[in-house]
C-alpha cells in the first residue's frame, strides 16, 4: 500500500523541525568567545594579576620587608611598651610612641609565634626573629621594584566565562576580592580563553573612578597609572604623615585648642627644646598668635597653605625668633596628646605639644 505524499512530507517536516530545535539549544550552551580573549600567557593577564598582588609593605614599620606583611593582632613591646596592634591603625600607634622622643633607640619586640602574608597570600607560621629574618632577607630591599601595582585597585566583583579550544563555554566565575583574582588567573590552563564582562571599574590612589570597556582599554589604564603614585616602599615611617593632612583641619586642632607648649625646637641642627618652657601659645582663626610668658604677651601671625605632605604654614612672632619660619606641617598627632609637627629639611623643627583631645 502506497504512503500518501502528505503524510510523508508532513513526517519529513516533523524531522527537520527536531533537528533544528535540538541545535538552536545547543547553541545556548556552545558559543563563539569574542576575539577580546584573555589568556594566562597574555600581557593583559600579568598586568592584572600583578595588580591583585598582596601588598607587604603597609606594615614596614614592624618587619622591614616589602613583600609580606605580619597577620594582626600581634602583641610586641615597643621601647619598653607592651602593645596590642589589632589594626593598622594601631601601626600609627608603634609611630606615636617612636616619635616620642628623638634622643633613644627604637625597638620592637615581637611575642611569637605570629603568621606572615606572602604576596600570594600564602600564611606563614613564624617562630622567632631568625625565622622572620629569613623571609625577609629574601624580599627586594628597601625602594627596589617589586612586582606589585599598588597605584590602582580593580572594583568587585568582576564576572567572566571560560572558554576551552572548542569554543564551548567550560564556567563563568565571579571574582570577589584580590586575592580571588590572583589565584584565578594563576590557575588558568594554556589553552583557556576568558572572556571579561565589561564594562568594570578601577580605582585609583586617590579615589578617581576609571570605567574600563574592553581588554585594550584595561591594559593601557594600567600601564599609564602603574607608577602614577608613590608606593611607599621605602622604610622611613615619617614620610608620609600627612598624606591626609588639609589646611582645615589644622586650622580646627589649632584654634579650638588652647594654651600650646612648645614641645621639640631645633634650629640649625642645635636643639633648643628648653628655650620657650613656660611660654603660651594660642592660635585664633583670624590669623594671630598670642603668645603669653612670665615677661607679659607678644602677638604675631600665621597663615597656612597648601595640601597634604606640602602644606606650609609661615609663623611670624617678632621676639622669638626661632619659632619663625616658613615651616613645612609634618604630623598631627592625635593619640595620648595633641601634638603637631613642623620641619623644614633635617634640622629645622618645631612641635607644639597640648592635652586637649
Amino acid at each position: 500500500m502506497k504512503t500518501p505524499l502528505k503524510k510523508i512530507l508532513s513526517f519529513n517536516f516533523l524531522i527537520l523541525f527536531v533537528i533544528t530545535s535540538c541545535r538552536t539549544e545547543e547553541t545556548e550552551f556552545i558559543e563563539t568567545p569574542p576575539e577580546d580573549v584573555l589568556t594566562v600567557s597574555s600581557t593583559i593577564a600579568s598586568l592584572m594579576q600583578k595588580t591583585s598582588t598582596y601588598d607587604g609593605s603597609k606594615d614596614n614599620i614592624i618587619d622591614f620587608a616589602n613583600c609580606f606583611t605580619v597577620k594582626l593582632p600581634i602583641t610586641a613591646t615597643v621601647n619598653g611598651e607592651e602593645l596590642t596592634i589589632n589594626s593598622e591603625e594601631d601601626l600609627k600607634t608603634v609611630e606615636h610612641i617612636f616619635d616620642d622622643s628623638d634622643d633613644d633607640n627604637d625597638t620592637i619586640l615581637i611575642n611569637y609565634p605570629i603568621q606572615i602574608i606572602l604576596y600570594d597570600y600564602t600564611e606563614i607560621t613564624i617562630n622567632n626573629n631568625t625565622e622572620l629574618s629569613s623571609y625577609s632577607n629574601n624580599c627586594n630591599g628597601e625602594n627596589e621594584i617589586d612586582d606589585d601595582i599598588e597605584c590602582l585597585d580593580f572594583r568587585y566583583p568582576i564576572s567572566a566565562y571560560i572558554y576551552n579550544t572548542n569554543n564551548e563555554i567550560i564556567d563563568n566565575v565571579t571574582i570577589n576580592s584580590d586575592s580571588n583574582l590572583y589565584h584565578f588567573i594563576k590557575n588558568l590552563d594554556s589553552f583557556d580563553l576568558v572572556s571579561i564582562v565589561f564594562p568594570l571599574i578601577v580605582n585609583l590612589l586617590d579615589g578617581t573612578e576609571i570605567v574600563i570597556n574592553d581588554l585594550y582599554e584595561l591594559e593601557s589604564t594600567i600601564n599609564n597609572y602603574k607608577d602614577y603614585c608613590d608606593e611607599d616602599d621605602d622604610y622611613d615611617y615619617n614620610d608620609d604623615d600627612c598624606n591626609d593632612c588639609n589646611t582645615q583641619d589644622l586650622t580646627y586642632y589649632l584654634t579650638n585648642c588652647s594654651d600650646w607648649v612648645v614641645d621639640k625646637l631645633e634650629r640649625y641642627g642645635n636643639d633648643y627644646d628648653n628655650v620657650y618652657d613656660g611660654y603660651i601659645f594660642n592660635f585664633s582663626n583670624d590669623g594671630i598668635v598670642s603668645v603669653t610668658y612670665s615677661g607679659g604677651t607678644d602677638y604675631g601671625t600665621w597663615t597656612a597653605s597648601g595640601t597634604g605632605n606640602n602644606i606650609n604654614v609661615t609663623i611670624y612672632i617678632q621676639d622669638l625668633p626661632y619659632c619663625n619660619n616658613d615651616w613645612i606641617l609634618h604630623e598631627i598627632s592625635k593619640y595620648s596628646d595633641s601634638k603637631i609637627d613642623f620641619r623644614v629639611g633635617d634640622n629645622d623643627r618645631l612641635r607644639y605639644k597640648n592635652d586637649c583631645n
